[in-house]
């Protein structure tokens, strides 16, 4: 089975290890100073801060701009419920605008509707490794005295306008296993801004900036060295690996020719999609007239592993309705989450997997 994912392990981040194991500093020590430093180089931000997971990043970075109870932060519904489960842990309240259908990300133009004066911040999502139309959210932004958090967990490496994701507001990322710079487990917090940046550093580390001297409550949201070192060797590959993703994507676009399966950005209508630089975290295509789940089953028999993100949309699931945050109807993102599937596109693929991919997909 051709797997919808696979981490590029090799011998520079089996030597990362155990070179943090002899050294004896196995948390928040040298190695992550050092990640932090490569990671704000690769984002074009002055400062980054690591943490546990993507999740702690995310909710650290929220409440690090002061997002708390009373307040409201638009964002999409259509991305991992972790998204919108850290402006709940803040006791923020998430209001959702639908999707651009074409690439599954928040449509700005729908935006400035959802504004009401609680509302403290816009949470961009650049799903599946593809950057929001960021230019007209930043205007929304300071038009309206928001706060822009960048989602930008499936996105390290991705550009809009020539900037990396991660620049144009605060960022957000994951290293979990399975992204195209992973750790294991890790976050990563990006941003210019000085303040920002010492606060998130304090919140992480139970509110501390000097040894056992807690300025506000904070949490345990700290990176292991051991997921450093792992990191640190990843992100040296970023390129290797981004360019590797390209061109499977682009094999995949070449000769994907099922009229049923559609492309990612097919049709697409945006204006300024042509300043957005996918990293193809994910590989995601629509599969027309309810044939999504026969599809994924008969990919199965060829041997071609498949991942539907994400069959619930946000709004949908069920804390989110119990809570009373549920009261929506987003066409966009309802239709996406029934036909979406995403086929492999990691480096790890050969010429034969991609051959076997895309036949089995044109002969679905």
């Amino acid at each position: 089975m051709i797997p919808i994912s696979k981490p590029l392990i090799g011998e520079e981040e089996r030597r990362a290890v155990l070179e943090v194991l002899d050294s004896g500093m196995l948390v928040q020590g040298p190695r992550v100073a050092q990640l932090e430093e490569a990671w704000a180089a690769a984002c074009g931000t002055k400062y980054a801060i690591a943490t546990s997971n993507g999740t702690t990043a995310l909710h650290t970075a929220l409440l690090a701009h002061g997002v708390g109870p009373g307040d409201e932060v638009i964002t999409s519904p259509f991305t991992f419920i972790a998204s919108v489960n850290s402006i709940i842990y803040t006791g923020a309240t998430p209001v959702f605008v639908d999707i651009l259908p074409c690439c599954f990300n928040i449509n700005p133009d729908l935006i400035e509707a959802a504004i009401t004066p609680r509302t403290k911040a816009i949470m961009a999502v650049h799903l599946f490794g593809y950057p929001c139309r960021m230019e007209p959210i930043v205007a929304l932004a300071r038009k309206h005295g928001l706060v822009v958090i960048e989602d930008a967990a499936q996105a390290i490496g991705a550009e809009y306008a020539g900037k990396r994701v991660g620049s144009f507001g605060t960022g957000c990322f994951s290293l979990y296993a399975t992204k195209n710079v992973m750790s294991g487990e890790g976050g990563m917090i990006t941003t210019n801004d000085a303040e920002v940046a010492r606060k998130c550093r304090m919140l992480r580390a139970h509110g501390m900036e000097r040894r056992y001297h807690h300025e506000v409550l904070g949490y345990n949201y700290r990176m292991t060295d051991l997921q450093a070192a792992i990191g640190l060797a990843q992100l040296m590959r970023l390129d290797e690996f981004v360019a590797r993703r390209r061109a499977n994507a682009a094999y995949f676009n070449a000769h994907i020719r099922n009229p049923g399966v559609v492309k990612p950005n097919a049709g697409c209508a945006c204006s300024d999609c042509a300043s957005a630089r996918h990293v193809w975290h994910q590989y995601t295509v629509r599969v027309l007239n309810g044939g999504r789940d026969a599809a994924v089953e008969k990919l199965a028999q060829h041997g071609v592993g498949t991942g539907i993100f994400y069959p619930i949309p946000a709004h949908r699931q069920k804390h989110i309705v119990d809570m009373g945050y549920g009261d929506y109807r987003l066409p966009a993102a309802e239709q996406a989450a029934r036909e979406v599937m995403s086929l492999p596109v990691h480096p790890s693929l050969s010429e034969e997997d991609l051959r076997t991919i895309v036949d089995a997909v044109n002969a679905l």
